[in-house]
């Protein structure tokens, strides 16, 4: 199903995976399961199953019916891990809390990212992903991966899902569709998804959903276009190949003033500061303002510097950006 954004993406998978319910006789399953620190866009759902306070809080109750899960952001145990922490598998577990609150015969989906973005790079644990996979099959409820950020390449693979080794019902999509060249998203879902809504449904309309601009023709070339760009470039492959290079450069900032962790997985990094005491925030701000005066931009996310570089990036490249983050790092109070 083609979207025209990730946030348009993430609505239209929490619809599908309603439909799905109603489609196959279990219309009583309309609880959706997000997890905290999640981020799935700006749409009324993505609000909703997201786990951002901030983004939440001025618009009210949202859609009712809706449930967190525990994020797997431990410092104690995992700080400064190379590839998947080796704590957490154990907090996909919380779903079990959330089936016995509420009945798993009222929950459609859980929707989670692989690896969460916007809330500072957060790399599933070993093993969690994994458990969170059987433990839907085991209560029959759907499990959605968003990919708004790890598709196309970002971790080495056409998807997280890929790279992972776990295969989710329903993928979001967007941004590296068409390398954000023009607006496009989409949602891929399992053959046995499909099939339930459409051969289900009454003659005429199978999902009363839709957006105007869906598959629009030229986001459709763009699309094409960077597909076969990736193909002919060899850049899922070339991301897997300075994986290591990238690892290193990363955990070269440990032990540097402030930095607090270390992480990393394909060509994604973060690098958490301490806080300022009463200011949250700050410090990474101030971070922010200097690289980007001293000609290097990056992203920041509360005291988390979240890193992911452009899949052509060079290993002269990545030199550069970790020399003059080390040399910002060094001037911040």
């Amino acid at each position: 199903f083609f979207t025209n954004s990730g946030s348009e993406s993430v609505d239209t998978a929490l619809k599908i995976a309603l439909a799905y319910q109603k489609a196959r006789g279990q219309g009583g399953r309309t609880r959706l399961i997000g997890r905290e620190r999640g981020y799935h866009g700006v749409g009324f759902g993505g609000i909703s199953v997201g786990g951002i306070v901030g983004n939440r809080r001025q618009f009210g109750t949202l859609l009712a019916g809706v449930d967190h899960l525990r994020h797997t952001h431990d410092l104690a145990r995992n700080a400064f891990s190379r590839g998947l922490p080796a704590h957490g598998a154990e907090l996909a577990d919380d779903l079990e809390r959330i089936v016995a609150l509420h009945g798993a015969d009222t929950i459609a989906a859980v929707i989670v990212e692989p690896v969460a973005g916007s809330t500072g790079v957060l790399i599933p644990p070993q093993g969690y992903l994994q458990r969170l996979r059987a433990l839907c099959d085991k209560h029959d409820i759907l499990l959605i991966f968003d990919e708004v950020i790890t598709a196309f390449g970002r971790v080495g693979k056409a998807t997280a899902s890929e790279r992972f080794g776990v295969t989710p019902d329903i993928i979001t999509m967007a941004k590296g569709l068409t390398n954000a060249a023009v607006p496009m998203g989409a949602v891929a879902v399992r053959r046995a998804v499909h099939d339930t809504i459409v051969e289900g449904a009454a003659p005429g309309i199978e999902l009363f959903h839709g957006y105007t601009y869906s598959g629009h023709p030229l986001a459709a070339a763009a699309a094409i276009a960077t597909l076969d760009l990736y193909a002919a470039e060899g850049l899922f492959e070339k991301a897997i190949q300075l994986e290591s290079v990238w690892e290193k450069a990363v955990h070269s900032l440990n032990g540097t003033r402030h930095v607090i962790d270390c992480r990393n997985v394909g060509l994604i990094g973060g690098i958490e500061l301490e806080p300022r005491p009463g200011a949250p925030g700050k410090r990474a701000m101030e971070v922010f303002h200097r690289a980007f005066d001293a000609g290097l931009l990056i992203r920041v996310t509360g005291d988390i510097i979240a890193l992911s570089p452009p899949l052509i990036v060079e290993q002269g490249h990545i030199d550069e950006i970790f020399g003059k983050l080390a040399e910002v790092l060094a001037t911040v109070d």
